[in-house]
């Protein structure tokens, strides 16, 4: 069974920074891409940043030159520090990543961890 833990939301002021990070446990045997989405009350989830094996990113535009989505494959860790936060980046953040296990490969979610950005 695969685990994947976010943490890292809170309130934070505008122009304020955050670092959100999802951690991946269980009977993993590779990790290939993971991915950062988020969702705003009444609106659809979308993909924030992504981040392959390999390391390639790929950004929303909405977020280009303030998020810098990184992994450490050690920890089997993601991280997304946010910078410059505006009060439009408020939602709930979820992870996700692609695993291998025993059977075979899948896509996992996190629980979610909330960010708000508000004076």
């Amino acid at each position: 069974q695969v685990h994947l833990v976010e943490s890292g939301g809170d309130l934070v002021q505008p122009g304020g920074s955050l670092r959100l990070s999802c951690t991946a446990s269980g009977s993993i045997f590779s990790l290939n891409a993971m991915r950062w989405y988020r969702q705003a009350p009444g609106k659809q989830r979308e993909l924030v940043a992504s981040i392959t094996s390999r390391g390639s990113t790929n950004y929303a535009d909405s977020v280009k030159g303030r998020f810098t989505i990184s992994r450490d494959n050690a920890k089997n860790t993601v991280y997304l520090p946010m910078n410059s936060l505006k009060p439009a980046d408020t939602a709930a953040y979820y992870c996700n990543a692609v695993i291998a296990t025993v059977g075979g490969w899948d896509g996992y979610w996190g629980q979610g961890t909330q960010v708000t950005v508000s004076s």
